[in-house]
């Protein structure tokens, strides 16, 4: 399917005057042609330090999965509630053995631009290198990535029609007199019971009920259909530096809390390898705030191993409003920090399990090695 690309004025519009939904100063967003997207014709023009609008997002899906066919595929996820078609990308090598699968979504609040920015940046190093990065070729012979390049695609695209610091989707609630639920309190894990409100002026306002929001069913739904196979659900946002582990609507802590702290801090420190940026790894009720409803909460007591959020650069000087020029440097090290979590995530489930596993080759071996002990 097609996407159903908008006539958007995306270009060239500033913010109003005065002060930002979240009460921070809007700030007018200058030299728009240089910091973000520009016409290009093809995927070798794209411009991966820049931002996009979601109509180039759109048209960058449809010519990856040209471009790549057979590896990189375009699948319908749902629809928004301003009725606009959400796309994930399925990366995958064909293959008879059955595969786990990494799922990575970007751009859950729309103001975060860094995180769409990173999506496309991981797509575009994973499917440029798995032929001769042994590493990358390694990960693609048994899993698969399915990445949504922008989650609050109504949100994404009014932070660049209307109002740059906006957070939320855009549904309607009081009979239209606010606007926007914060997705990532909308999900089925402890909903509303702690850092999210029920009154629809807020920034957190959790929605009409647990999975009240379109785009927060169309992630739900595919992800319990899958979660089987999933070994790891990063979702992306911006900004604060840090790695964050289940849970945040609990000081309680996952069962498996010790091997994400350990996983989440090796990721940290090759992060830092790359341009010496220092993130923090805990839980988000330990270093952040606390938060019910989240996607990495619901994602880990679905039984999700590996569940993480990212809070990409940042630590607040520029904030949401994180300079293009940033982009390539935050995607670099982010990279690193996600390539050792999927080594990690390998090394769980593919060497431990053949370390122990008794194949007909071991058994043949076994045999052979018992007849020449005998003569």
């Amino acid at each position: 399917m097609k996407p159903l690309l908008g006539t958007l004025c995306l270009l060239g519009i500033l913010i109003p005057e005065g002060l930002g939904y979240d009460g921070s100063l809007a700030q007018p967003r200058r030299e728009v042609v240089e910091e973000t997207g520009s016409p290009w014709q093809s995927l070798d023009t794209y411009s991966y330090t820049r931002y996009h609008p979601m109509e180039e997002i759109y048209q960058w899906m449809i010519q990856i999965s040209e471009k790549y066919a057979g590896v990189a595929t375009q699948h319908f996820l749902g629809m928004t509630y301003e009725t606009r078609p959400m796309y994930y990308l399925k990366i995958s090598q064909p293959s008879d053995n059955p595969k786990k699968i990494i799922w990575i979504d970007c751009g859950i609040h729309a103001r975060e631009w860094i995180a769409p920015a990173f999506c496309q940046w991981f797509v575009k190093e994973i499917l440029q290198n798995y032929k001769d990065n042994p590493r990358i070729g390694r990960f693609l012979r048994n899993l698969d990535f399915y990445v949504l390049p922008v989650l609050n695609i109504d949100g994404y695209i009014y932070t660049w029609t209307t109002d740059r610091l906006w957070r939320k989707s855009r549904s309607s609630h009081n009979n239209g007199t606010c606007f926007g639920t914060d997705l990532n309190r909308n999900f089925n894990v402890s909903w509303c019971s702690i850092g999210a409100s029920k009154n629809c002026q807020d920034i957190t306002f959790c929605g009409s009920g647990p999975v009240s929001e379109p785009e927060t069913k169309a992630v739900s739904s595919f992800v319990e259909s899958k979660k089987e196979s999933i070994v790891c659900f990063l979702t992306m946002h911006s900004y604060g530096q840090l790695i964050l582990t289940p849970y945040g609507y609990t000081k309680n802590k996952s069962s498996n809390h010790e091997e994400l702290i350990q996983v989440g801090q090796k990721a940290a420190n090759a992060l830092k390898k790359k341009h010496g940026t220092n993130y923090r790894v805990g839980s988000s009720a330990d270093i952040l705030y606390a938060t019910s409803g989240s996607s990495r909460d619901w994602a880990r007591d679905i039984g999700i191993p590996f569940s993480y959020t990212f809070e990409l650069r940042d630590n607040g000087t520029y904030g949401f409003i994180l300079p293009a020029a940033q982009i390539q440097a935050t995607c670099e090290e982010t990279m690193e920090a996600v390539l050792s979590v999927l080594d990690d995530v390998y090394e769980k489930y593919w060497n431990s399990d053949s370390a122990g596993k008794v194949t007909p080759a071991t058994v043949v071996l076994g045999l052979l090695v018992s007849l020449v002990s005998i003569f």
